[in-house]
């Protein structure tokens, strides 16, 4: 079995970039009790988790707290990374009054079958944790931040552009 790293109680949860826009490494980082996981991601990862915690968000009252903004900041050294995220899953615990996150490791496909080897996804690493609201509003906020600090994005295809533009598809 993968290792799996789970965290009832949160101190941080947080996401960060490395690197110069259009050439960055996108992190997710978890912190409790001296203990610290950072997983590697994609953009679009953090965009998407952002954008689903922002929907759940929208049904729950207001939470009473947040984190400081300075528990948002990624704890250097960044290695070891645990492993590069794959799937992930959220949900809200009511009973509890938390966001559930799953992240599990990316395992790849064979390239000739294109299927997962069982017996690889079964062993394939895990972090799953405990988000209060006010820790889930701030990840939001900075993941957007975070998002948003790239390149800018092409108003007819959406698409990342270089400093000196890029090829559009919807321009041909």
């Amino acid at each position: 079995m993968g290792d799996l790293f789970e965290f009832d109680d949160v101190d941080a949860f947080t996401t960060g970039a490395l690197g110069s826009p259009g050439q960055r490494a996108f992190f997710l980082q978890v912190r409790s009790d001296g203990r610290r996981v950072t997983v590697k991601c994609e953009k679009q990862q953090v965009d998407a988790l952002t954008q689903y915690l922002t929907r759940l968000l929208s049904d729950l009252p207001v939470p009473p707290d947040r984190p400081l903004p300075q528990a948002l900041e990624l704890v250097h050294p960044l290695d070891p990374v645990a492993f590069v995220a794959g799937s992930m899953g959220l949900a809200f615990d009511r009973d509890l009054d938390r966001f559930v996150v799953v992240i599990e490791e990316f395992v790849r496909p064979d390239e000739e079958t294109g299927e997962v080897d069982p017996a690889a996804a079964e062993d394939r690493g895990r972090v799953r944790m405990h988000l209060t609201r006010g820790q889930a509003v701030a990840f939001v906020e900075h993941g957007e931040v975070v998002v948003a600090a790239g390149r800018p994005s092409c108003q007819w295809c959406g698409l990342p552009m270089d400093p000196d533009g890029h090829g559009c598809p919807r321009m041909n």
